[in-house]
């Protein structure tokens, strides 16, 4: 199976400008109206698909997740671990876009790239002193625009400290795995 790209619509400056301003209002208002609303669960539920490979349902959205033939996937989609990086620099994205309306940043352009290495021994169970995720993971973000380099740090410093999905990779988190069989 081929997955179609498909891409968010164009908007403008003002148009983003004005969506992230409306979202921090609601959110301001709605946490100081009620404290417990800032609590959000979120859910996905996958089911096995070809060799190895995953339907993921989240919300509305549904997508594939698979293994290249190397790992006996039949490569019709982006991997696990492909998908978790791709986590990482998509929350970068909106991060930067957030702060960066915040803090009243001009940010004409973001794009992220994320490279991580990753040794199958720990996959494979054949090395138990090996890691099966990430030993090393390196993001780089490039912003265009007319702010000076301090700003841009400024804003670097606000996002490495509010990404969700970077506090995922660089902090653990309690994880509860339950098997129900038959």
């Amino acid at each position: 199976m081929t997955l179609i790209e498909t891409s968010a619509p164009p908007v403008t400056d003002d148009e983003r400008a004005r969506r992230l301003v409306d979202a921090g209002t609601f959110w301001s208002s709605r946490i100081a109206a009620r404290v417990e609303s800032a609590q959000l669960s979120y859910s996905v539920t996958g089911e096995n698909v070809g060799s190895v490979a995953t339907r993921v349902t989240a919300g509305k959205q549904i997508f594939f997740v698979d293994e290249p033939a190397a790992l006996a996937g039949d490569d019709t989609a982006a991997s696990p671990v492909e998908i978790a990086l791709g986590a990482l620099v998509s929350c970068q994205i909106v991060v930067y876009r957030l702060f960066a309306q915040n803090l009243g940043i001009r940010v004409d352009s973001i794009s992220a790239t994320a490279e991580g290495d990753l040794d199958v021994r720990g996959l494979f169970g054949i090395d138990e002193s090996v890691r099966p995720g990430f030993s090393a993971v390196r993001v780089i973000v490039s912003v265009t625009g007319p702010e000076s380099d301090e700003r841009y740090n400024e804003l670097q410093a606000a996002v490495d400290a509010h990404c969700p999905v970077l506090d995922l990779f660089s902090n653990a988190t309690p994880v509860t795995v339950t098997l129900l069989a038959n």
